[in-house]
């Protein structure tokens, strides 16, 4: 017999937020309900399916096999309702009401602040929420609609999307203006001492970006992957720890003022990252991406 219920998005969004939160209190105070409320909701859900999602003990909460399955499918269905309303929205004036937007820690401090004043200026009834998060947690809150579009550097595996390029931003080498090497004004990937290279630790995609610019195997092998952002790489150079990579963008943010930090281009075939902004293929908003991302172009 077929069921004739149908879950409700509140009943879906609650499901979600317990399998992301993986605790009922967090999960009831991240879509701001109690936590009976939440617990209700999901109990109810699971009674009119005739299924149980969810096994509960006093310490752990475990989803099903057929609880996963569900969850996968609930994004899919929280997606394609936001979708929705986002199709009317589109079709009023284009960029303007609420866009979430992700950026990663490598672009979000050096490009934004020039590009911010400029939207705020010229697209007034723009409502901009941005989230700096690391690139394949980026991605998932893309995939997973918690972000509209997402700005970040390639490559990177980043699934289903569409894209826009916004540019290129060339690698350099930072390292201590006393180094006794004396490097050259271009320095060859070969002078790179693999025991001295200081990192971005795992998660973010510029550490891979500048271990392809290098194309030298063992350094992955050897470097240090430490620094948890550009900031606290450049602190360790400027102590004598090491060396680091760092993007163009962000020397010309200033990131190397009020250091003994010198930084010089590196010779290699593909010394750069793109930068582009990405978002879900068959998004209504496609064209309201594609002027962000000449926005962001001119910026």
């Amino acid at each position: 017999m077929k069921n004739s219920y149908l879950p409700t998005l509140k009943q879906l969004q609650y499901l979600l937020a317990l399998h992301e939160q993986g605790h009922f209190g967090r999960a009831a105070e991240s879509v701001y309900v109690s936590q009976s409320t939440l617990l209700a909701g999901i109990r109810e859900l699971e009674s009119l399916l005739g299924v149980t999602l969810v096994e509960r003990t006093r310490r752990v909460v475990r989803f099903t096999p057929l609880g996963n399955r569900v969850v996968d499918k609930a994004h899919r269905l929280l997606r394609e309702a936001e979708e929705l309303s986002e199709l009317v929205a589109s079709a009023g004036k284009p960029l303007s009401g609420e866009l979430r937007m992700s950026v990663i820690p490598t672009i979000a401090p050096f490009l934004l602040p020039r590009i911010l004043p400029r939207l705020r200026r010229e697209r007034p009834q723009l409502k901009l929420f941005l989230r700096e998060e690391p690139s394949a947690d980026a991605i998932e809150s893309l995939h997973h609609g918690r972000a509209d579009c997402v700005l970040l550097a390639l490559p990177f595996a980043v699934g289903d999307v569409e894209h826009e390029h916004i540019s290129h931003d060339e690698l350099l080498i930072a390292f201590p203006k006393d180094d006794p090497r004396d490097p050259p004004e271009i320095i060859p990937a070969s002078m790179i001492d693999e025991g001295r290279l200081l990192l971005l630790e795992d998660g973010h995609c510029l550490k891979e970006h500048a271990l392809a610019a290098c194309n030298r195997p063992e350094l992955r092998a050897n470097a240090t992957m430490i620094g948890t952002s550009l900031h606290t790489l450049v602190q360790m150079v400027d102590n004598g720890l090491g060396l680091t990579m760092l993007p163009q963008m962000a020397i010309d943010a200033g990131i190397l003022r009020d250091t003994d930090v010198v930084a010089r281009p590196l010779q290699s075939e593909n010394p750069t990252r793109e930068i582009a902004l990405v978002w879900r293929r068959n998004s209504p908003r496609g064209d309201e991406f594609r002027l962000l991302a000449q926005e962001l172009r001119e910026g």
